[in-house]
């Protein structure tokens, strides 16, 4: 698959030293819904900044469906929509008017019918003449994404886009997000809501201290890091475990009736006979078994904690 966004040794050191990008290289494929996960402070927004053409690079390039950011800077800018975190609109605007306006501000012609097929895509239809003041926090959130799309842009970044969405309206936003990348707009979302990315994306990129620590398939992510854990039921109270299961590091719950084992999925063997058949010759009998993966929030954290 092509490169929409191509970034090569991206670097950008700010007034007074401190340095938020550390030689950024990163390939977002077209038509992808890309997650980038990262701490406070990683290097998210500068980022995004940067190839969106509102924060200038130290040094490295970007490139948009082969354009330059900086020697062509009109082109790919054009080729991009941004929905911010924060709810800029201007209130007293019509919902028609602001998307009609923000068409208007790339130099692109009048196109009602496109206008109309993006609110209704975003079930704004029905209030395109109420003024924005009026509308609730998760249509004010559609609005924004209504006026990133009035251009017609080939790339989308949508930077927290449900936050303080509720619960509801934060899957509707998912499967207007889905329909964006099935029409075929590449879509970049930052999120601290770690569930959406794992539900969301194609690939995870995750960032840390200004670097990219990891691109990845999120299934691929979750099958080569997510540690699975078996909780073996046991039919009767377990005083403690024999000395020659150690190997095994099993976790003994405090009602002393279940035993917990954490093994890597990717190894050649998981160990699970051998254990099972340590605990029948101990006459451990086992009444019912349950497994679990970690979640994609507890990678992310395991990640950015590694040692330098």
């Amino acid at each position: 698959m092509p490169s929409v966004i191509s970034i090569k040794q991206l670097y950008k050191t700010y007034d007074g030293g401190f340095q938020a990008l550390k030689g950024i290289d990163l390939e977002i494929e077209k038509g992808e819904i890309f997650g980038l996960l990262g701490p406070n402070g990683a290097g998210k927004t500068t980022l995004i900044s940067i190839v969106c053409g509102i924060v200038n690079a130290t040094s490295g390039s970007v490139h948009v469906d082969g354009h330059d950011i900086g020697p062509d800077f009109r082109k790919a800018r054009s080729m991009i929509g941004l929905v911010p975190q924060e709810l800029t609109t201007d209130a007293f605007e019509s919902v028609w008017d602001t998307t009609c306006f923000s068409r208007g501000l790339f130099g692109k012609p009048k196109n009602p019918r496109y206008i109309e097929q993006i609110l209704r895509a975003l079930t704004l239809w029905e209030k395109k003449d109420a003024k924005i003041m009026m509308l609730s926090g998760g249509m004010k959130r559609r609005v924004l994404i209504a006026k990133a799309l009035s251009h017609e842009p080939q790339v989308l970044f949508l930077d927290e886009p449900t936050a303080g969405v509720d619960v509801e309206l934060r899957k509707e936003m998912w499967d207007v997000v889905r329909e964006l990348r099935d029409s075929g707009v590449t879509i970049i979302l930052t999120t601290h809501y770690i569930e959406e990315a794992e539900e969301m994306a194609d690939r995870v990129g995750v960032i840390n201290n200004g670097e990219i620590i990891l691109v990845q398939e999120t299934e691929s992510l979750m099958k080569q890091l997510g540690e699975k854990q078996m909780k073996l039921l046991l039919h009767e109270s377990l005083p403690e475990i024999p000395a020659d299961l150690a190997t095994f590091e099993l976790d003994l719950t405090e009602d002393r009736m279940s035993l917990t084992y954490t093994y890597d999925t990717m190894r050649e063997r998981t160990g699970i006979a051998q254990l099972l058949g340590k605990l029948n010759e101990h006459e451990i009998r086992v009444r019912d078994l349950e497994t679990s993966q970690s979640s994609l929030e507890e990678i992310f954290v395991n990640l950015v904690k590694r040692p330098e």
